[in-house]
């Protein structure tokens, strides 16, 4: 009995001591599969309308910590967003992008609209805001800039009523705004086609170009004339604000705001392409780029982007945490698309021959 007993505990014994070599093993030997398989694979694409000087380190830093390749696709400062959505468009039956980091949102939602977005609904999607993502997770926004007057203080008074009595003025030649057919300042136009309607959004326009506005070639040559003394005030993002300013320009900044007071909020947005091979490794890029982690190192950017999820705000720095109350003031984007495709074609006929 007490030798049966004794050859039964041993066999348990046995059982157990297999098992836990077998799972050390397995401990030892898989990471290091896992990660050649990984490096094997075919690299992630990534089509990145964010500035290629901030993004690029932070997919360098998703393939350090993952293993998984990514080939990124940047954008021009000239055709921006607009152009990687008119690229995806085309792609659609045969889709070359996995991944899609917008700058901005009204492009994203022009390609939910048509069925070129895959859902993804991982931690990522958890931590941030309903007003900032798609309910069944066909995209997500994050880390956001504004919309922004950019005043030469040198020029000009850097308050609300000096900022008004110039863009009433009859004479608008030191007044710039980007060419509204790409980027923020479209978004910019989508909402006001929206809340005025066409025909009111068409004829201030008009007024600007009549008053001899200056139209710029992007936001950041905006900056540029604003920064050089060209111009008084300009019309641009946060992001570009902030260069002005580090590198040492008489500028300074006041949010956008319109006839109910809301800010012009623009989130990065990221998706997955409906027909990617790599479904898997785009969820874990989308997770990665909607991490706290990310989020804290485009608030920590020469960008000062502004973190939407929950973060550790002793993190920050005081001039980020000054804009975060903007957020909540932001316009609702999400049912933006119909306005923004009216207002495009529109400006397409105007400036396209």
């Amino acid at each position: 009995m007490i030798v049966r007993r004794w050859g039964q505990l041993g066999r348990m014994y046995e059982k157990r001591i297999l098992f836990v070599v077998v799972a050390l093993a397995l401990a030892l030997i898989l990471p290091p599969m896992i990660s050649s398989w990984l490096k094997g694979a075919e690299p992630l694409v990534v089509y990145c309308a964010h500035d290629a000087v901030y993004s690029k380190q932070i997919l360098d830093r998703f393939t350090e910590e993952t293993g998984i390749a990514v080939r990124f696709v940047p954008d021009t400062e000239a055709t921006k967003s607009l152009g990687f959505v008119e690229r995806l468009i085309r792609e659609k039956d045969a889709p070359r992008c996995d991944v899609f980091w917008n700058n901005q949102l009204l492009g994203t939602l022009d390609l939910h609209e048509k069925g070129i977005l895959q859902p993804c609904k991982g931690p990522g999607f958890d931590r941030i805001p309903d007003a900032y993502k798609d309910p069944d997770g066909h995209w997500v926004g994050f880390a956001a800039r504004f919309r922004v007057y950019i005043v030469n203080t040198e020029k000009l008074e850097a308050t609300e009523e000096a900022v008004k009595a110039r863009l009433d003025a009859a004479d608008l030649s030191r007044v710039a705004i980007a060419k509204p057919l790409y980027g923020t300042t479209l978004s910019h136009y989508g909402i006001l086609w929206q809340r005025w309607g066409g025909d009111k959004l068409k004829a201030w326009h008009m007024g600007c170009r009549d008053r001899k506005i200056v139209e710029a070639t992007g936001n950041a040559h905006v900056k540029d004339l604003v920064a050089s003394g060209v111009c008084g005030l300009g019309l641009t993002d946060t992001d570009d604000f902030f260069g002005a300013r580090d590198a040492g320009k008489p500028v300074e900044m006041l949010p956008v705001r319109l006839d109910d007071d809301s800010t012009i909020c623009i989130p990065n947005t990221v998706c997955i392409i409906k027909g990617t091979r790599q479904p898997l490794r785009a969820r874990q890029l989308v997770d990665y780029l909607l991490s706290e982690s990310t989020e804290l190192a485009l608030a920590a950017s020469k960008a000062r982007q502004v973190p939407l999820g929950p973060v550790d705000d002793a993190q920050l720095a005081e001039e980020v945490r000054a804009m975060a109350p903007w957020v909540a003031d932001g316009v609702p984007l999400a049912g933006l698309g119909p306005a923004r495709a009216e207002c495009l074609a529109w400006l397409k006929g105007l400036y396209v021959q």
